[in-house]
């Protein structure tokens, strides 16, 4: 825990004042309009430069060049099918990525927007998987002021700069507006789920303006943080003689990024809704038969705001209204003529053009006068459709229904709930922000961290079966209803499967379940199926594990988000590992259904084969016993293992990080349910490792391959990373064990403990810390900032340390000196992989790089210590170069790595959500704080008739076959 006094000397390193003047800001100072005391702050002038991208050396290019063929190869193939490979570094976006980036709009789940600090709508994924990088320029807010009779006149676009297009005489596009913001008095201030833009006197010197960007992410509220929607309120100050005249505007393009308003056959409808909620309707005809999208941009009329739209113009002279029509009139009249809301829905857009509406809000705002005005964006795409075919509800659809047109319910509510968000946001915040013992930079990086959470592709469905498409079969449009498509489920046959479950796990699962929750197996095919076949068909739900159907009211839906933009793998575990903190902190149901889903999938067998890229041999997609990698791309929950650079069932990290992450989740929860429910799962994924322990000594081996979740850091024998993940999963299971009343098997793993610990410190221990691994490689000596990670879970998850403390604080100090300090004076992570002469590991390229959310689960483990100076300076390090105005520019797209010259690896990337395992070691739950501290290591009691019984499973080896797992399930009495 943080001592009491430690950080009360520390300067505020971004005060408000410096950004915005004590008078604006005590003048902004009601309905929440004056930006927050801890944010983080960027000048809307800044440069945005162009971020850099690393490479691989000559000899690293060398050694992966038959990687680099077979994955090229691949990434054609996928191409060929219509389909993008879940690793493509060949293809790059059209848009360069820069230092612009800016907090998410919206909730969890239902396709993401980013908006850029400086105002501009981009990264669209509103496709599962697929991300649109560049902004949509049309979609902006604009800003008319009429002063002293209309004699004196500001307008312009609320955005610095210029659009890329040159201002031209006729030019009817959005080049013709009036792009006079300069930026240099303006600022944004940024602490998600909202954002604060503060325009100081631009483009009106008398006229201050703040817009609050607002987004329903609420912890523990799994109905609002669900919506597609935001909310940007606009707090508007007359610091001048005269009343002015100000007219706010709301323009949108009929697009889902890039060229998609191109298609054609978009439709731009005006409405009225209740309580003076009125706008535009914007739907849009998705491409390549994914789910249409419908828009809804509204504001909300009050007695001092007037609402009026332009529900259709174009940017060409091909429509009657253009771009530059618009501008003209909303300077002229500052308003539209309300007969629009009366135009109805307009034609289908032509094929190359670009519908795009408009919604402007005006009001008088009296000498030393304030005024507030609020627009609301939503967008509804109900459906989520993966490339193979499964298409579910997201998860809003419970609450508004299944219709594109519930974005007007959607504006609506926003409109009026956002200042109950808001108080609810605040309520969790407070806290942490007023804790005056923490770093100014950790509080609000602690939030702005969890963009990842909206803008890191997340799906989240109703927890319903897939609703079926039957044109895939029989050609026809109709779709079966979520009822149809269970009874389907049900009826499935599993005489022909590929899928192989164990019989006594569904019984054992049959019995826990009680009425409100069913099992539905989802696995039919043959088996000679090799990887690329499609197995989905109304006939057939094939090729999946047992699906979870909750009818009751404790359904959260299931939950899916990418390992990153770049890397499109759905709940990559291996990463899940650090990133699962900010879950079970925030939403622990969310977590409990993921930790269910993969649970499953441990006793699943799909034997379609995959030709896997690393070494060019052929396998099966996932082996019984083995925790996936992934939960697939292209159909998840169904087509599991998407990652086939290497055959993830031969890596010693997944099955011990699944069991560390069960236990800590059942600790801090105390839902016997969920642990009765995943256990059998526990004792597969235990047993299933025994086969890498070659020489009987406890310890599992690592096979001279990058078998873990460092996939390009080759590791021999035994290793400090997954030899002290598997102790660690040793542990937890015995503990888990004992509380679900299995008994027996909590023994054999505190045998297995006793006898693989011992060599595990002899083998690896070297006085100050543990060696990388017990060959004898270059490398083989060298500091590895993450070999703790198990001691790491153990901390947080309340069980008794692995090894005596002062081998953990010497490992962390040595960690601290070198990977941290030596690597620019700590100022950018921890890196890697370091000699013990003080000079980087540079074997591969992981070794050499920073992972950002491996700093910050060092950290945390540190300060699972009692080292607080130590870990705040080591998680600064990431601040320092991800997030400062000195930095990287690496803000809300927050990288898996970076070089020591700054150069960035996978943009957007989950295991940076790492940052809230230090919250977690700062403030326990109650459960784990009340854990009981007796280590069941040492009190090891089994009759002699056991003990020979558990002498003989321990030295039995499991091969690679599904009927090793037949008897792997307990009942047990809690």
């Amino acid at each position: 825990m943080v001592s009491g006094h430690l950080f009360l000397c520390r300067k505020h390193s971004w005060p408000a004042e410096e950004y915005v003047s004590r008078t604006t800001l005590q003048l902004l100072d009601f309905d929440g309009g004056a930006p927050p005391q801890h944010a983080w702050r960027r000048w809307l002038n800044s440069h945005a430069n162009i971020l850099k991208e690393f490479s691989v050396t000559f000899m690293e290019a060398i050694r992966m060049m038959r990687l680099g063929v077979r994955l090229w190869s691949y990434v054609r193939e996928e191409a060929s099918q219509g389909r993008k490979a879940p690793i493509d570094p060949f293809t790059r976006e059209r848009c360069k990525p820069s230092a612009s980036q800016g907090v998410p709009l919206g909730g969890m789940g239902s396709g993401s927007i980013s908006r850029g600090f400086r105002g501009e709508f981009k990264h669209w994924q509103i496709i599962p998987g697929s991300c649109e990088s560049s902004p949509v320029m049309t979609n902006q807010f604009s800003i008319f002021i009429s002063r002293d009779g209309g004699n004196k006149k500001y307008s312009s676009v609320l955005a610095p700069g210029r659009h890329e297009g040159i201002k031209k005489f006729g030019d009817q596009g959005i080049s013709s507006w009036d792009w006079n913001l300069s930026g240099q008095h303006s600022t944004y201030h940024a602490l998600f789920p909202r954002a604060w833009t503060v325009y100081d006197g631009e483009p009106d010197p008398d006229l201050k303006i703040s817009c609050r960007q607002i987004s329903p992410f609420i912890p523990h509220n799994y109905r609002e943080s669900s919506l597609p929607t935001s909310v940007f309120v606009y707090t508007l100050v007359n610091t001048g003689r005269e009343r002015a005249k100000v007219s706010l505007l709301m323009t949108w393009a009929n697009s889902i990024g890039g060229v998609s308003h191109h298609s054609g056959g978009h439709i731009n409808e005006p409405f009225i809704g209740e309580d003076g909620v009125s706008g535009v309707l914007l739907n849009h005809k998705t491409a390549k038969d994914n789910p249409p999208v419908t828009f809804a941009i509204a504001a909300c009329e009050t007695q001092n705001v007037n609402v009026t739209v332009l529900p259709n113009f174009g940017l060409s002279g091909e429509n009657c209204v253009t771009a530059r029509d618009m501008w003209g009139t909303m300077v002229q009249d500052g308003q539209f003529d309300r007969e629009y809301f009366n135009a109805g829905p307009s034609m289908p857009s032509s094929p190359g053009s670009t519908p795009c509406a408009a919604v402007s809000a005006s009001t008088w705002v009296e000498p030393h006068g304030r005024c507030t005005v609020a627009f609301a964006l939503a967008w509804s795409s109900p459906k989520v459709k993966f490339q193979k075919g499964c298409t579910y509800h997201r998860r809003y659809t419970k609450f508004y229904g299944t219709s594109e047109r519930s974005a007007i319910n959607l504006v609506h509510d926003a409109l009026m709930r956002y200042k109950w968000w808001e108080e609810e946001i605040e309520k969790w915040q407070n806290p942490i922000l007023k804790d005056e013992k923490l770093p100014e930079w950790y509080k609000f990086t602690l939030f702005n961290e969890l963009y990842f959470l909206v803008a890191g592709g997340t799906v989240w469905t109703d927890g319903e079966a897939p609703v079926i498409n039957e044109k895939q079969s029989s050609g026809s449009n109709r779709q079966k209803s979520t009822k149809m498509a269970k009874e389907d489920a049900k009826a499935v046959s599993t005489k022909r499967s590929h899928v192989k479950l164990a019989m006594d796990q569904i019984s054992f699962d049959t019995e826990l379940n009680n009425g409100d929750e069913k099992m539905v197996p989802m696995s039919s095919a043959g088996e000679d199926l090799e990887d690329g076949d499609n197995l989905y068909s109304p006939e057939s739900l094939q090729a999946g594990p047992l699906l979870h159907l909750h009818d009751g009211p404790e359904n959260v839906g299931r939950f899916l988000y990418l390992e990153g933009v770049e890397y499109i793998m759905w709940c990559t575990y291996d990463v899940h590992f650090y990133a699962s903190f900010a879950l079970l902190d925030l939403f622990p149901k969310i977590e409990l259904s993921i930790q269910r889903d993969f649970a499953q999938a441990v006793l699943y067998e799909d034997r379609r084969k995959v030709k896997f890229l690393a070494d060019g041999n052929w396998g099966i997609r996932k082996v019984k016993g083995a925790v996936p990698h992934d939960l697939g791309t292209h159909d998840p929950w169904h087509e599991m293992n998407a990652y086939n650079i290497h055959d993830t069932s031969k890596w010693k990290d997944l099955n011990p990080k699944f069991v560390l992450q069960v236990y800590r989740d059942f600790a801090a929860t105390g839902d016997m349910s969920f642990g009765r429910d995943v256990w059998p799962a526990v004792r597969a994924a235990i047993d299933y490792m025994e086969q890498f322990d070659r020489d009987d000594d406890g310890l599992i081996e690592n096979d001279g391959f990058p078998d873990q979740t460092y996939d390009a850091w080759t590791v021999h024998g035994i290793s400090a990373y997954c030899g002290c993940l598997w102790l660690a999963a040793l542990q937890a299971a015995a503990a888990m064990a004992h509380r679900l009343g299995d008994h027996a098997f909590s023994e054999k793993c505190k045998i297995k403990f006793l006898k693989a610990k011992p060599v595990f410190e002899a083998k690896l221990w070297n006085g100050s810390y543990f060696n990388y691994d017990s060959g004898t490689s270059s490398n083989s000596w060298s500091i590895q900032a993450d070999q703790l990670a198990g001691e790491w879970y153990t901390a947080s998850s309340g069980l008794p340390i692995l090894f005596d403390d002062n081998k953990i604080r010497s490992t962390l100090q040595k960690i601290f000196e070198f990977n941290v300090m030596k690597v620019r004076g700590g100022r950018m992570g921890a890196v890697n992989g370091m000699h013990p002469n003080g000079k980087v590991d540079e074997s591969c390229m992981q070794s050499r790089e920073i992972w950002t959310g491996v700093t910050y689960s060092v950290a945390a483990t540190m300060l699972l210590h009692g080292m607080e100076h130590q870990a705040f300076t080591t998680a600064e390090g990431i601040f320092n170069a991800g997030w400062s105005e000195e930095g990287y520019g690496y803000w809300f797209q927050t990288p898996e790595a970076w070089t020591t010259d700054g150069h960035y690896r996978s943009l957007i990337y989950m295991r940076p959500l790492a940052i809230w395992a230090m919250q977690w070691a700062l403030s326990p739950p109650k459960a784990i704080i009340e854990a009981p501290k007796i280590n069941m290591m040492d009190r090891v009691y089994i009759s002699p008739l056991n003990m020979r019984a558990l002498h003989e499973a321990g030295v039995r080896k499991i091969a690679p076959k599904s009927s090793c797992f037949g008897n792997t399930v307990f009942h047990c009495e809690c």
